[in-house]
């Protein structure tokens, strides 16, 4: 498998007492509605945001931390489920508060593809379904698609349109002229490292738009309009990632503070 980011899957950001410790986990599959269980993971990341107590300013030099795993084949869907497992582990000890976005289907492919019922995908399912309960002992759970309605007014959930509404520039580059399903094929039939670094790419931009959005709707967090994700993950990864250089991704960030 290829792992990338700051931090190894199932290992936490440390921060200071009293810091939100937010995790947010997104999960990309091959999608095959024509049989049972035929969707398929091949990659998922997890985004990190540390918040200081009250309600913090996100701004385009705000700090992250990330994890991105990916297949080389899809032979390795075993070993991309036991990474995502881990991850969860260290979430479920470390966090204050987990999200995604339609959690419940990512937490369902993982679910449905492994042999048996790894511990800790279940366990996160269970905090899923119980995410309107206090339990004792276990982060919060807030899925920014059912959950952020209060601080929404479009009748659309989906991803990209809660974004625009919270005036978040999510520009997504990698889809310009191909699907994700297309990218990945590309990836796996005939080796392009390109296709994988932009869903690598869209990926985390879905996890860390997922974060800030879940922040805003528990109330650690607000923005000035226009903040460019972009720019965050352009800080982030410099030049790790080749897709995050190329002129078609920074042809997006603009000047820095700009709306």
């Amino acid at each position: 498998m290829i792992v990338t980011g700051s931090l190894p899957a199932g290992q936490a950001p440390s921060c200071p007492p009293g810091t939100s410790l937010l995790a947010s986990i997104d999960v990309e599959w091959t999608k095959n509605y024509r049989r049972k269980n035929g969707n398929v993971p091949f990659c998922f990341s997890v985004a990190w945001l540390a918040l200081p107590s009250g309600v913090s300013a996100v701004t385009d030099t705000t700090r992250f931390w990330h994890t991105s795993v990916y297949v080389d084949d899809d032979g390795e869907r075993g070993d991309l489920i036991t990474a995502a497992g881990s991850a969860l582990e260290g979430i479920a000890r470390r966090a204050s508060l987990v999200t995604g976005h339609q959690l419940c289907s990512d937490l369902a492919v993982l679910a449905a593809s492994a042999d048996g019922r790894p511990t800790a995908i279940e366990a996160a399912r269970s905090a899923w379904r119980q995410r309107r309960q206090a339990v004792p002992d276990q982060p919060a759970y807030l899925d920014t698609r059912y959950d952020a309605g209060h601080v929404l007014v479009c009748q659309s959930r989906r991803l990209v349109d809660v974004c625009t509404e919270l005036r978040l520039d999510v520009t997504q580059p990698e889809l310009r002229g191909a699907s994700m399903t297309a990218l990945h094929r590309r990836w796996t039939e005939h080796g392009d490292i390109t296709a994988r670094e932009k869903i690598t790419v869209l990926n985390l931009r879905h996890s860390l738009s997922t974060a800030i959005v879940a922040a805003r709707a528990a109330g650690l967090a607000q923005w000035q309009p226009g903040l460019n994700i972009n720019r965050l993950l352009a800080s982030e990864l410099g030049s790790t990632i080749g897709w995050a250089a190329s002129p078609a991704f920074t042809r997006l960030l603009g000047e820095p503070g700009a709306a």
